[in-house]
């Protein structure tokens, strides 16, 4: 009988995040997969977890695919986690769940941690629809990418790192409007976890002057075509 395929989400930040299902599922784990077992050694050793680690990342997920795929069908459970919340999700991931779906293989995703959840939440933005864009292109593709979503009405999710985070809101300022509503989520639940909201020219300001730190979720109010409109009458 062929084995489970697990997606176990993690913490981004705070390890009281941890669902009591996933602890046990790793628990009873033949084989966890991990992004970067020395981060993942804390967040088990932290719960006593002492299961089989082996690396599974962007670098090394084509090679090593199919032969988990091959322990799976001998019967293997198979836990994969990332370094913090949802693998798949601007994660490894993806890749091993097709082949693991190709190959009749049943998987299972637990519900759990994703960084772009609890920062839509707490944005004060549209949550009923939205656009997870992820990562922007970093060179080739990145003004083709902003110019596709000038007319986009859902709300925009985007994960960004500290060092790129003003530049990127200038962009975003530039293509979709200097007062476009938004909101940046830093550090999601950890002790210095903090929304910046308003327009996206009041949060450049205030990035520019105070120096963004750790994981960093942007958040931007959709196109609203009616309000456009109204706006191009007042002029």
């Amino acid at each position: 009988m062929a084995g489970i395929l697990y997606i176990v989400p993690t913490p981004v930040g705070n390890l009281e995040d941890m669902t009591f299902r996933a602890i046990r599922v790793l628990k009873e784990a033949d084989l966890i997969l991990a992004e970067d077992t020395r981060t993942s050694s804390v967040l088990l050793k932290h719960y006593e977890i002492k299961g089989r680690l082996e690396s599974h990342h962007k670098f090394n997920e084509h090679g090593t695919s199919a032969g988990i795929v091959e322990r799976l069908k001998a019967g293997a459970t198979v836990a994969l986690i990332s370094d913090a919340g949802t693998p798949g999700i601007s994660d490894p991931g993806f890749f091993l769940v097709r082949e693991a779906v190709r190959a009749g293989i049943e998987v299972q995703c637990l519900p759990g941690a994703t960084a772009f959840v609890p920062a839509l939440g707490a944005s004060g933005l549209p949550c009923d629809r939205f656009a997870f864009e992820g990562f922007l292109p970093p060179k080739k593709g990145r003004q083709t990418k902003l110019e596709s979503l000038r007319e986009e009405q859902r709300t925009m999710i985007f994960y960004e790192s500290p060092y790129r985070l003003v530049k990127t809101l200038q962009q975003l300022a530039e293509v979709l409007g200097a007062d476009g509503q938004a909101s940046v989520c830093r550090e999601i639940s950890k002790i210095h976890e903090e929304s910046v909201r308003g327009s996206l020219e009041e949060i450049v300001n205030h990035f520019t002057t105070t120096e963004p730190r750790g994981e960093i979720v942007i958040i931007v109010e959709g196109f609203d075509a009616k309000e456009h409109k109204n706006k191009n009458k007042d002029k």
